[in-house]
């Protein structure tokens, strides 16, 4: 363990080693050099007075949000001596299980590309390139054959794998303090209990006023709404992350959701930003990805197909063909279990100066990807603006669904929550549906992997998403995945079968995320 001064000390290092390669290190400096013909800057106080300066306007507060953006992101500091796979996984098997889960989808991809014969990359003829360019705003109308193309798999086959995940230490399966854990994830995770959750969840508690929730015995909700308005506008006016962050814990008014959430995310969408996306985009218009086909299979078979995102179909082509080739998103991977994939220049197969990342952003698009774009089409039209925020989404929050890791916010640790949730709260429900072959978790990984887009009402997914944000934490998925079983508890006993069961849980459009989330957190007997 670190001493905490040491700690603090390393932690400051790397910040400030961060944002000296930032545009907002130049721009702070360019003000200073700005401020020095000001007459109110005196050479005897030069220090003081440019900070007087950068504070009156505006720019302490810009580098206070940026300081409290690269914390949210990036994990404490490791020991010094601790190797750079430490900082990806602690855990060694954890690490093992994510590379040999990593070979498969690889395998999969270059069977795809092998039994198609088309190149994992190559360059549109300037005709194609002139078409895409004219109908980047319609795309949705191509209708390409995608017949034959086939997602790199799905989450039903990431389920499996994590089914089989065992650390190693334990000899025959024998886990002490974990045998009579009975659900589908066997690996021995520290996960939060009823109390804990609730001293984390503090602010979705029964007597605090929460958007989302019709009724209230403390609070009228109309009176609760307008002075939460009120607040969310000051917030907005004083430009703090920080304060933003902590005001999304009790949900955003609608009108100021998009706004909010760029604020907490740190995006301005600045003319550099701007023109990055075009950039992105040039490179679209020049290049032809083999994953290129498998967003537009997956953008076909998921949201073409949902009453609430089908109209978004053209947006969610731009920004997920734009994020493909996104070589930014390869920083992620210094705090991820994951490993970008390598690609190598025909004929020079194993010769690493050869080697480039495939696709670009390292990140193999699977079925259901393009849901986690979908409900922010909601909030953001300008393109650019709605894609810099899913990338910031994903850098922080959705990489960590796919991904084998022991973090309290990847898929694993969910998993293990919501299963321990249900066998401790729960116990009749789970050993009847682990009875009849219907585990729990076989339902509702689905929901956690997509962070219930797709499933809940839109309204309902972006209230649910206002609190992912608000704690900077996943493991709320978990706790309402639980809540949803507990709700329909009774129908549920009454099944004998997992298809059943499934039919039970199959339309979750018609639930209100925040009673079920306060009903199972802060009503349930511990």
């Amino acid at each position: 363990m670190l001493e905490p001064d040491r700690g603090l000390s390393l932690t400051i290092a790397r910040v400030v080693q961060r944002l000296q390669g930032s545009s907002l290190h130049s721009q702070l400096e360019r003000q200073a050099r700005v401020s020095l013909h000001k007459p109110e800057i005196k050479l005897e106080s030069l220090k003081e007075d440019i900070k007087d300066f950068l504070k009156t306007s505006g720019w302490e507060k810009k580098l206070q949000n940026a300081v409290y953006s690269e914390l949210n992101v990036f994990p404490s500091p490791c020991h010094p001596a601790a190797p750079p796979e430490h900082i990806k996984e602690p855990l060694a098997y954890m690490r093992k299980a994510q590379g040999s889960w990593e070979k498969r989808i690889l395998k999969s991809l270059n069977s795809m590309c092998t039994e198609l014969n088309i190149p994992l990359a190559q360059k549109r003829p300037a005709n194609e390139q002139k078409e895409l360019l004219n109908k980047w705003n319609e795309m949705g109308t191509d209708e390409p054959d995608l017949s034959l193309f086939r997602p790199v798999y799905a989450p039903k086959d990431f389920l499996e794998v994590l089914m089989n995940l065992r650390n190693p230490n334990y000899e025959n399966g024998e886990q002490p303090s974990f045998r009579n854990h009975l659900g589908l994830i066997q690996v021995p995770l520290k996960v939060k209990d009823i109390p804990e959750l609730k001293e984390d969840f503090s602010e979705l508690g029964l007597n605090i006023g929460q958007l989302g929730i019709d009724d209230s015995a403390q609070v009228p909700p109309e009176f609760f709404e307008n002075e939460h308005v009120r607040v969310g506008q000051k917030v907005l006016a004083e430009q703090d992350s920080a304060a933003a962050q902590q005001y999304v814990r009790q949900g955003c008014p609608t009108a100021l959701r998009a706004d909010l959430w760029a604020l907490i995310l740190n995006i301005s969408n600045q003319p550099e930003d701007i023109l990055y996306y075009e950039q992105l985009k040039s490179n679209v218009i020049q290049h032809n990805l083999l994953v290129d086909s498998l967003i537009y299979k997956d953008v076909k078979l998921t949201a073409s197909n949902d009453d609430y995102y089908f109209v978004f179909e053209d947006y969610l082509y731009q920004v997920l063909l734009c994020f493909s080739r996104d070589t930014s998103v390869l920083e992620h991977f210094t705090y991820s279990s994951a490993t970008p994939p390598k690609s190598y220049i025909q004929g020079k197969l194993g010769m690493e100066e050869y080697a480039v990342f495939y696709p670009p952003n390292g990140v193999i698009p699977f079925h259901g990807f393009s849901m986690y774009v979908a409900p922010l089409c909601f909030l953001y039209h300008e393109p650019s603006k709605l894609y810099q925020i899913f990338r910031e989404m994903y850098v922080r929050f959705f990489f960590r669904l796919h991904s084998i890791s022991s973090h309290p916010s990847g898929i694993v640790s969910l998993c293990l929550l919501f299963e321990t949730l249900l066998q401790t709260h729960l116990p009749q429900l789970f050993y009847h549906l682990r009875e009849i072959g219907a585990q729990p978790l076989r339902i509702s990984f689905k929901w956690m992997v997509r962070a219930f887009s797709g499933y809940l009402a839109t309204d309902q997914l972006l209230l649910l998403w206002d609190r992912i944000l608000g704690y900077n934490s996943l493991e709320i998925l978990a706790v309402l995945a639980a809540a949803v079983f507990a709700f329909r508890a009774v129908n549920l006993m009454e099944v004998t079968s997992l298809a059943a069961a499934e039919a039970v849980l199959a339309d979750l459009s018609t639930l209100k995320v925040m009673p079920l989330l306060q009903i199972f957190l802060f009503a349930t007997v511990t």
